[in-house]
């Protein structure tokens, strides 16, 4: 495991860098408290990191989610509660897991997965867009096409540009420049630089920018509602403090079994979704066993419900950043956990001077990557059946949210897979007055119109060979089709020869 901590050290402290902004945002976004935020990252990294098998995917709280924790804790009426909900969520996920569900997740078409990414790419940049300018009404973790604040992905960017922060605009470009250059010139092979990840590089530079305007331009400093904002505690007792223990004495409370079904089917196929998605961006192209992961998360849902932390799943944008930095092991989850817990108690104050105009840079790179160019032309050489689902996904998850954009995807997918099954079925061919109509698979009532519509085109006195081989199941109303076909055929002089078929008299 400790083979490639090479790689897998610096990988860490991106996804640290990335993790640390959403786990703020999306318990923001959740009407969690903040601390709860961070929890959820530290047991989805430590936890579900050290059980998983998968060697790329990130746990932590997840941003589809914020909707079901937002209306979970105002239906069961305190946070506590709620706790309760995720634990036992926790423990129908590990149920899942071993019943084998994970199956599901091999059911999902590469064309939708591939658009689940490509749209993930596509929402965090423009998400970020307004981070980069220094306007942040809308909190990080906030994926949905129609946001918290009841602005939308555009008129969010629309809403930025009248309220530009020079200072965080000036970061944020210079950030961007440096980490372009530090990951695609040679300047990463210096080696000062290769041991240290550029986004690390970027951050300092970005509390550099900040410090030396606090000291020499004023008006170019970014306030205090621009950076990251962790909870500070004084002593340990403090620290402490900021966990929760559920309420078990709420187990007669209706909503809360709803509530705790809920979390666990969306927090699972969400998770299996990241998986995927996760496998087909690692170089290696290993496939991570399912069914163990659900057990992972389950058992790291129990955990984080049970000290005071939001719903725990895999994530594709951690996972991403994970991959994109180089992490070969798990071993970059389970650092970037402790890294987690490790500075938010011992350097909070520090991390707070990190301006998240400069966090927006480094989600900007992590964004390109999942919807450069290449990727699209990729797919629109597969031909339309491909690329229309790859497309519609795309477009269903930027103005819906993921789940939801997924079961769009999913629905054109499988109608572009019915369409081309009903055209591949069977193949009709006339040479000099000889037809033949082969069966190329078995055949149902679904390709009974098309059938028909060839045969019409049988001429009189003409001779037809039906050959049926290569299929091994043949409809009722298909046979039915034929035989009203072959009575007709007597009429007009054609013969009809079947080759592995029979028909009744």
């Amino acid at each position: 495991m400790f083979k490639h901590l090479g790689k897998d050290l610096p990988a860490s402290i991106v996804v640290f860098l990335v993790a640390l902004p959403l786990c703020l945002g999306i318990a923001l976004a959740s009407g969690a408290p903040l601390f709860s935020g961070l929890i959820s990252g530290i047991v989805g990294g430590i936890v579900a990191g050290a059980l998983s098998g998968s060697h790329t995917a990130v746990s932590g709280p997840a941003a589809g989610l914020t909707v079901i924790v937002l209306n979970g804790i105002e239906t069961l009426g305190s946070f506590e509660v709620f706790l309760l909900a995720v634990l036992m969520a926790g423990v129908l996920q590990f149920l899942l897991g071993v019943v084998r569900a994970g199956v599901i997740g091999y059911y999902f078409p590469t064309s939708v997965i591939k658009g689940m990414l490509a749209a993930i790419g596509l929402i965090l940049i423009l998400k970020q867009i307004p981070h980069a300018f220094g306007y942040d009404a809308d909190p990080e973790g906030d994926m949905n096409f129609i946001q918290i604040d009841h602005e939308n992905t555009f008129s969010e960017i629309i809403n930025a540009m009248n309220f530009i922060h020079p200072g965080a605009l000036i970061v944020s470009m210079m950030c961007l420049l440096v980490l372009i250059l530090l990951k695609s010139t040679k300047l990463s092979e210096m080696k000062l630089l290769a041991y240290v990840p550029a986004e690390l590089w970027v951050v300092l530079l970005g509390i550099g920018l900040n410090s030396l305007f606090k000291l020499q331009f004023t008006g170019l400093e970014i306030e205090k509602s621009h950076l990251v904002d962790l909870p500070v505690a004084d002593d340990l007792m403090a620290f402490a403090g900021q966990f929760s223990l559920p309420d078990f004495s709420a187990f007669g409370n209706s909503d809360l079994y709803l509530i705790t079904v809920t979390i666990a089917m969306v927090a699972s196929l969400e998770t299996l979704l990241s998986l995927e998605a996760a496998d087909k961006l690692d170089p290696k192209k290993r496939i991570s066993p399912a069914n163990r992961e659900l057990r992972a998360q389950g058992v790291a849902n129990v955990v984080s419900g049970f000290i005071g932390g939001l719903p725990v799943t895999a994530v594709i944008v951690r996972s991403t950043a994970n991959i994109s930095a180089g992490g070969q092991t798990k071993m970059s989850a389970i650092i970037h956990g402790v890294l987690l817990l490790v500075c938010i108690y011992f350097i909070p104050d520090f991390l707070n001077l990190i301006p998240l105009s400069c966090l927006a840079a480094i989600l900007l790179v992590v964004g390109y990557k999942l919807i450069k160019p290449s990727v699209i032309k990729a797919m629109y050489k597969k031909g339309k059946d491909q690329f229309i689902p790859f497309v519609v996904t795309i477009i269903a998850i930027m103005f819906s949210d993921l789940l939801i954009g997924i079961g769009i995807g999913l629905a054109v997918g499988l109608l572009f897979v019915v369409r081309s099954n009903f055209r591949k079925a069977f193949t009709f061919n006339e040479y000099k007055g000889n037809y033949l109509l082969r069966f190329n698979k078995d055949v149902t009532f679904v390709n009974k119109a098309l059938i028909l519509n060839q045969l019409e085109k049988v001429k009189d006195d003409s001779h037809l060979i039906i050959d049926a081989t290569q299929s091994n199941f043949i409809d009722s109303d298909i046979r039915e089709a034929l035989n009203n076909f072959k009575d007709s055929a007597v009429d007009r002089n054609i013969t009809v020869e079947y080759e592995g078929l029979k028909l009744e008299d």
